[in-house]
C-alpha cells in the first residue's frame, strides 16, 4: 500500500459517523445480555471513566460534570467518584416523573464510570505545571471518552442517567435536543464552577471536540468490528 493509499484509509477511519452503526453485540433490547455485549458495554464505561479521569487529573479543566462532581466533593466527604455516582443516582431519579425507563447499560453507567474516574485518579499522577504534559492529558483524556462513548452506545443496552435526561426533557417539552443538552451541561458546569470544580482551557477543549470524538469513534467501531 503506497503512502498516499494509506492516508486515504486512514482518512476514511478518522470521517465522522453520521448515525449510530449495528454491531454483533448491539442489543434488541435494553435488558438484553450477552457475553460479548456485557465485555463490551464493561470496556467502554471503563474507558470513559478514565479517560474523564486525564481530564480531571491536568488540573487545567474538569468535563462539566466532573466539575460538579468536584465542586461537590469539596463540600462533602465524599471522593469524586462517589460524587459521579451520587449526581448521577439523582438525575436517574429525575426519570421517573418524566417517565423514562432505564436499562442494563444505564445501571452499568451509574456504577462503572463512577468507579473508573475514582481508579483514573489513582492511576494517573496529577499535572500541576508543565502544559505540554496537561494539554497531552486532556486531548488523550477527550479521546478516550470518544472511544468509550463509541463502545458504549452501541450496545444498545440504554442512555446513562444524563443522556436519558436529555432526551425526555426534548420529548416533553418539544425544545430541540442540542438545546436542551447545552442547557443541562451548563446548569452543571456553572453550579459545579460555584461549589469550586475546576474550570478551564480543559473545560473549553472538551465541550469544542468531544462531539467530533464520538463521532469518529463510532465510524472507528464500525469499520473494526465484524460486520452483521
Amino acid at each position: 500500500m503506497s503512502f498516499q493509499q494509506s492516508l486515504e484509509q486512514l482518512g476514511k477511519i478518522l470521517k465522522p459517523a453520521r448515525t449510530i452503526p449495528r454491531t454483533p453485540w448491539t442489543a434488541e433490547s435494553r435488558w438484553s445480555l450477552t457475553p460479548l455485549r456485557f465485555t463490551v458495554l464493561m470496556f467502554g464505561l471503563t474507558i470513559f471513566g478514565l479517560g474523564d479521569s486525564l481530564l480531571i487529573q491536568s488540573h487545567i479543566g474538569n468535563a462539566p460534570w466532573s466539575v460538579l462532581a468536584q465542586g461537590l466533593a469539596k463540600h462533602s466527604p465524599l471522593s469524586i467518584g462517589e460524587a459521579t455516582f451520587l449526581i448521577s443516582a439523582v438525575v436517574l431519579l429525575l426519570w421517573i416523573p418524566l417517565k423514562q425507563r432505564p436499562g442494563f447499560g444505564t445501571i452499568a453507567n451509574l456504577i462503572v464510570i463512577a468507579a473508573a474516574i475514582q481508579l483514573g485518579l489513582y492511576i494517573f499522577p496529577a499535572v500541576d505545571s508543565n502544559l505540554p504534559v496537561q494539554l497531552a492529558y486532556v486531548f488523550l483524556g477527550i479521546g478516550l471518552v470518544g472511544i468509550g462513548t463509541g463502545f458504549y452506545i452501541t450496545c444498545g443496552l440504554g442512555p446513562g442517567p444524563r443522556d436519558g435526561l436529555m432526551t425526555a426533557l426534548h420529548k416533553w417539552s418539544g425544545i430541540r435536543i442540542g438545546r436542551v443538552r447545552l442547557a443541562i451541561e451548563i446548569c452543571a458546569l456553572a453550579i459545579g464552577a460555584a461549589l469550586g470544580g475546576r474550570v478551564g482551557i480543559g473545560t473549553a477543549l472538551f465541550a469544542l471536540l468531544i462531539g467530533n470524538s464520538i463521532a469518529i469513534a463510532l465510524n472507528l467501531v464500525h469499520r473494526l468490528a465484524p460486520q452483521r
